[in-house]
């Protein structure tokens, strides 16, 4: 598994979310829309979360509402969501093995969490827990070895 970078914001971004956004294992059913667990909230992922339902808990944790949508949705969406380059702190980053015919733009794709300069926070098989990892990182994976794009959430306006 590939380490944390040893520049940049913190040497361990991971010990600035509570316990229960470092220790979640992955679990590939618990995906955006899935059924929550018995008498647990829908973002609740302690037991367990996919790639998007762990950076939805995480931008949630940081005041940053992203309705259920799978990864293609994510994508397309205009009304949450906007595309963001280059991708700023807790942008949302999609990430796949390039395009499949028939298959609409990030289908299948993982998300991530950019946190800064080189650092995303994602949950997958491969780590088993919340790791971070570089650009690079995933680029010599085949199945994330394509940077899709940044999707930033919209925030609603505050009244003053």
């Amino acid at each position: 598994m590939p380490s944390a970078p040893t520049s940049g914001p913190s040497p361990d971004p991971l010990s600035r979310l509570p316990a229960a956004l470092r220790d979640v294992p992955y679990a590939g059913a618990r995906h955006p829309g899935a059924a929550p667990l018995p008498g647990r909230h829908p973002y609740d992922v302690t037991a367990g979360a996919n790639c998007q339902l762990y950076a939805y808990a995480v931008l949630r944790h940081f005041g940053r509402t992203v309705p259920p949508l799978r990864s293609a949705e994510l994508w397309a969406d205009t009304g949450a969501t906007e595309r963001a380059a280059p991708p700023g702190p807790l942008d949302l980053v999609l990430f796949d093995a390039g395009e499949v015919p028939g298959r609409p733009a990030g289908y299948g794709a993982h998300v991530g969490v950019h946190l800064g300069p080189d650092q995303v926070l994602h949950l997958c098989k491969e780590a088993g827990r919340p790791a971070v990892w570089s650009y690079a990182d995933f680029a010599e994976r085949a199945r994330y070895a394509r940077f899709l794009g940044a999707k930033r959430v919209r925030q609603a306006l505050v009244s003053r």
